[in-house]
């Protein structure tokens, strides 16, 4: 049991070298892209909740 938690963190760590992080200024951008695409969608959200709303608010 031991030797195969241990087996299993060695691999894990091994798996983890092998990973191409990304640089600094790079994930600060994606997170800005991703932050900014979130806005944007919540905007559109938004607008067109509040458009089906009034169409609603006028049907009834």
């Amino acid at each position: 049991m031991i030797t195969k938690v241990t087996n299993y963190f060695k691999g894990s760590v091994k798996e983890l070298k092998k990973v191409n992080w990304p640089t600094k200024q790079q994930a600060i951008r994606h997170t800005l892209l991703v932050i900014a695409i979130s806005l944007v969608v919540a905007t559109f959200l938004g607008i067109v909740d509040f458009i089906l709303t009034n169409i609603l608010q006028l049907v009834i």
